[in-house]
């Protein structure tokens, strides 16, 4: 019975290791000689369509989704989303530390129009025609798993209050073809300011 038991455990050890692996997280390309460039494909095939091309040099690629296989990775490439073979990407250390955001963390919406983004002294909120607003980063919550990327943020200013969920979700922006792994609703409230709900996806690339 103890066998069956230590036998079982060293084989549900690779797979839990596995499950740390959350996305997106940053790549960097590797073992592609340097006259040459590493191929972005329609689908995750490598018969399919070549539809962007990453330098050989290229660091900080967001690796968004692997396919069934784990073979591939999809990645943005110029206005679009497409997939590169992953024996060719190397992974960065992970952006996701505790209680931390991503330096790159940086989100958007549309309908209307407005965007957030991490900077050394905390978040910079922007929408048209308004002055950017420069919030103090006053809390990140995270679900206390290592390298998942789940985060709650309570920032503001002398207007009010924002307070954010990012989570790992599929997300577009309704404009583009590019592909995000990352969604986020953001409410806004305090007595300088009206008290609404904005939703976006999110980025972590450089």
């Amino acid at each position: 019975m103890l066998r069956i038991l230590l036998t079982g455990l060293a084989l549900s050890a690779p797979l839990a290791a596995a499950a740390q692996d959350y996305l997106p997280n940053l790549f960097d390309v590797t073992v592609v000689e340097t006259w040459d460039t590493l191929n972005v494909r329609e689908a995750p095939d490598g018969k399919a369509k070549v539809i962007g091309r990453l330098a050989s040099t290229a660091k900080g690629v967001e690796l968004l989704a692997r396919d069934a296989s784990g073979k591939w990775g999809r990645v943005n490439v110029g206005e679009t989303t497409g997939w590169v073979a992953l024996r060719f990407l190397k992974p960065q250390a992970t952006v996701w530390k505790p209680a931390e955001l991503p330096l790159a963390l940086h989100c958007s919406g549309t309908e209307p129009f407005w965007s957030v983004k991490t900077v050394e002294k905390g978040l910079v909120f922007s929408e048209p025609d308004q002055p950017e607003r420069q919030l103090s980063l006053r809390k990140v919550m995270d679900r206390g798993i290592e390298g998942e990327p789940t985060r709650g943020i309570i920032a503001g200013d002398d207007k009010g209050r924002l307070t954010a969920f990012v989570r790992p979700e599929q997300c577009s922006d309704g404009m583009s073809d590019r592909s995000y792994a990352l969604a986020v609703a953001v409410i806004l409230d305090g007595q300088e300011q009206s008290s609404r709900m904005l939703t976006g996806c999110c980025s972590i690339a450089p």
